[in-house]
């Protein structure tokens, strides 16, 4: 089960004063049952940018997919568990499937199967625990509090400890290499 993420949403009232709009545990989340143990949470999407602060609707509503929209964003948390567990995912192309995104997967790195591009700048920022960040070349270990830019590259996440590791993401649609 996925630690909740308590999502804070504000808006306008009808005389244009600021409010919260919602006070809870964010409801979009995906979990594969094919991988027990990894969970995305999407907290907000903006379809272009400027992106509109107008009406009330949940704009992390919507099917899940990896990427962001075309000229948009995604937030996102991901709960990654331990790659022990991961080793026991008969086949992780099926999930880059279930998230709309079966052109993401490298089928060809053997380092990790989670190994993916997307078309996007990523703003990743650890909050719990710690995680490998992967490159074709090279790799570097990241705990609570580290950030990195990750810029179109093929990569993958790996968890060596024994505890999930969570971690924030910001997503820009970015243009294609």
């Amino acid at each position: 089960m996925p630690k909740p993420v308590r999502r804070i949403v504000t808006g306008h009232n009808e005389h244009g004063k600021s409010i919260i709009l919602s006070d809870e545990n964010a409801p979009n989340v995906f979990a594969p049952k094919s991988l027990v143990g990894l969970a995305l949470t999407d907290l907000w999407e903006t379809k272009h940018v400027p992106a509109s602060n107008r009406g009330e609707r949940d704009a992390a509503a919507r099917p899940f997919k990896l990427e962001p929209p075309k000229q948009g964003t995604v937030f996102r948390v991901v709960e990654f568990p331990p790659d022990s567990v991961l080793s026991t995912a008969k086949d992780i192309s099926k999930i880059f499937e279930e998230i709309g995104s079966p052109h993401a997967k490298d089928r060809n790195n053997p380092r990790h199967p989670g190994f993916h591009k997307t078309s996007s700048v990523d703003y990743a920022i650890v909050l719990d625990g710690e995680i490998w960040a992967m490159m074709d070349e090279g790799e570097t270990l990241m705990k609570a509090g580290d950030v990195l830019i990750q810029r179109g590259t093929n990569h993958a996440w790996s968890n060596r400890t024994n505890a999930p590791a969570r971690v924030a993401f910001i997503l820009i649609a970015a243009e294609q290499l």
